[in-house]
């Protein structure tokens, strides 16, 4: 699992930062996520394949998580795309999409197919293969979800020796991966723990966009490897944070810490900090593994970034 950023400031856009979006790459499978002004420009320059991604999740209807949607879904159609696009939002965008296709008299050449988004608890949205994805409630001024990207259990590695010493034939591999036990051809039941070793632990990726602080939000990402949380502001001005429903450096780093995350990283920053490491310096007096979402840096998921 990785995770490009494709901006990582708030409203208004810098020389450096643009808005919100992150593109997670999981088993080569893209994921975007939020879809701030300039996306596509930022998907271009990160050399992102714009037919990988199937997969759009916005967590709130504010512009600058959502005003690059319109563009890309546009750029789709005129690249010839037909597979269906998947579109995770709150429930009150599809009526607002309609009538912006209709206003522009857009023709995608693809089906949009729409999940809506709403209530106060976890809702699994997509589990298939490889993943698993919740949306999760968050509190801002208008309805707002988060996401958690879950790995499934990855399949037992054989060892190769045991191939070899019990005759073990091909075709039944795949089940012994999958932690089935093995007859020899004398009858003799070799424990799957003979045969295997654990394969790597699954990993997991949750994005926490605009929220203020609210005790119950760490218990929806326990666990989590990667922790994304905005972090608008610093200390100094919590209640300015409070007022915007946003949160500060601190209020990020508390829910890492109470959440057992495996790392944080920290975006969604003011325009008014040209310089984020402060932020980052703040947040890691709570959570020494914080770091900071920089626009065009790739981020292995279960591996800490120090910035």
């Amino acid at each position: 699992m990785k995770v490009t950023v494709l901006g990582s400031s708030s409203a208004l856009p810098t020389s450096e930062r643009y808005p919100s979006a992150h593109v997670l790459n999981a088993h080569e499978r893209l994921f975007l996520i939020d879809c701030g002004e300039g996306t596509q420009m930022q998907l271009r320059r990160n050399r992102i394949r714009f037919g990988k991604i199937n997969h759009i999740f916005i967590s709130h209807l504010h512009g600058d998580h959502v005003f690059g949607l319109y563009g890309l879904l546009s750029t789709f159609s005129l690249m010839g795309r037909v597979a269906p696009v998947y579109l995770y939002a709150p429930e009150s965008f599809q009526g607002m999409f309609a009538s912006h296709l209709a206003d522009f008299d857009i023709h995608l050449n693809y089906e949009i197919v729409f999940i809506p988004l709403s209530g106060k608890d976890p809702v699994n949205i997509l589990d298939d293969k490889y993943i698993t994805v919740t949306s999760f409630p968050l509190q801002h001024r208008v309805p707002a979800f988060g996401f958690l990207f879950a790995e499934k259990p990855l399949d037992r590695n054989i060892i190769k020796e045991s191939i070899e010493r019990y005759e073990i034939p091909t075709v039944r591999i795949p089940a012994i991966k999958k932690g089935e036990d093995f007859v020899t051809m004398d009858g003799v039941l070799i424990k799957n723990d003979d045969l295997t070793v654990p394969g790597p632990a699954p990993l997991s990726y949750a994005y926490c966009s605009d929220t203020k602080y609210f005790k119950r939000l760490s218990s929806f990402v326990k666990g989590v490897d990667l922790l994304y949380h905005e972090a608008t502001f610093d200390m100094s001005l919590e209640d300015l944070a409070k007022t915007t429903g946003h949160s500060t450096t601190i209020d990020a780093a508390k829910v890492a810490s109470e959440a057992g995350a495996g790392s944080l990283m920290i975006g969604h920053f003011s325009a008014r900090y040209k310089d984020v490491m402060p932020l980052v310096e703040e947040a890691r007096k709570i959570f020494p593994k914080t770091f900071a979402a920089i626009d065009g840096h790739s981020y292995e998921v279960g591996s800490y970034a120090d910035s």
